[in-house]
């Protein structure tokens, strides 16, 4: 009997991904969904006998669409497939009914091992890869599901040292022009005053700059959280960028790299500015970005007034290294 298999995410890289890790001789009917209100709606329709659920999705996010299918009762095995390694973030999604969880990027053998586990699949169906030519996957989209799941990593350890649930969002990536850079990226939107850390990054024909964005009204709340014992003061604000910027760029670029199967060497982070607007920090230093591959994530601590942007900006000149490296997904 065939069976209805969903995958809902709203990156076609890793739907993509998730198809080719499908036993062939498991007998399906694939349906893909890119946000959570289309996987609702086929799982309503019976189109999710099995789910692969994404967590972090525009219009309805993967924790709404397992509130909805526990609310209604629907008929669906959902493993929660996803970038956020967060404890609480497993904790959460089997709370409300996910049968499993499975860390991005996903591998064949994870797949087959919790098919089997859970029964849905017999021990002797064979794996290999599924037919994805339905499935086109463009740079930009690659680099968002690359960023996502270093996302993921960034997140988990500061929600460790911290002992808090980061608020994980969908990352914003562009190709653009550092005169866009204000009018693309989210972070530009909010007025209020910023303190930037910067810090370069090498690896084998990908260069570039990350840059911690933080929101000096949040500077207090991090200070608590981090328990440092010191006043209100520069000083203060430096450990709290450096500490944030060592964790955050850190596991981000480690993320990056793992996944392209590469290494980057790390300049020493330095403090690019204080107390003043996007607009004047991009206009102060316009002549070290010109054209740039740029990947935004903004995170946020449940609970705390605690706010603060990554950006990462690739140099124009490392664009094809990374389609070399994306080649096997991009079409």
């Amino acid at each position: 009997m065939t069976t209805q298999v969903l995958i809902c995410d709203d990156s076609a890289m890793a739907r993509k991904q998730m198809a080719r890790t499908l036993p062939p001789d498991w007998d399906v009917e694939i349906t893909f969904a890119t946000n959570g209100e289309e996987g609702l709606k086929a799982i309503v329709e019976g189109k999710g006998e099995v789910v692969f659920l994404d967590l972090n999705m525009p219009v309805m996010d993967g924790y709404e669409v397992l509130e909805q299918v526990q609310k209604q009762d629907l008929p669906a095995l959902i493993i929660v497939v996803s970038g956020d390694i967060q404890i609480k973030a497993h904790e959460r999604v089997k709370a409300l009914g996910a049968l499993d969880f499975i860390q991005k990027p996903v591998s064949v053998d994870s797949i087959r091992n919790i098919l089997m586990e859970y029964g849905v699949i017999a021990e002797s169906c064979a794996v290999s890869e599924q037919n994805t030519e339905l499935v086109k996957v463009d740079l930009r989209d690659a680099c968002q599901e690359i960023a996502n799941v270093a996302m993921g990593r960034a997140a988990d350890l500061l929600a460790k040292l911290l002992d808090v649930f980061v608020l994980m969002p969908i990352p914003n990536v562009n190709v653009l022009e550092v005169s866009e850079l204000t009018m693309a990226l989210t972070s530009a939107k909010d007025n209020e005053k910023i303190s930037a850390l910067c810090q370069g990054f090498i690896g084998a024909g990908i260069r570039g700059e990350a840059l911690l964005l933080f929101h000096d009204s949040c500077f207090k709340e991090m200070a608590k959280l981090m328990r440092l014992n010191l006043p209100d003061s520069e000083d203060m604000e430096t450990e709290v960028l450096m500490d944030t910027g060592n964790v955050l760029i850190g596991a981000f670029l480690n993320g990056v790299a793992e996944q392209l199967d590469m290494h980057f060497s790390q300049s020493h982070p330095v403090i690019l500015g204080r107390h003043c607007s996007f607009d004047e920090l991009v206009s102060e230093n316009s002549s070290k970005w010109q054209r740039t591959l740029a990947m935004e994530i903004n995170y946020q601590i449940e609970d705390h007034q605690v706010q603060c942007d990554l950006l990462l900006l690739f140099t124009e000149d490392s664009i094809p290294t990374l389609s070399y490296k994306l080649g096997y997904l991009l079409d």
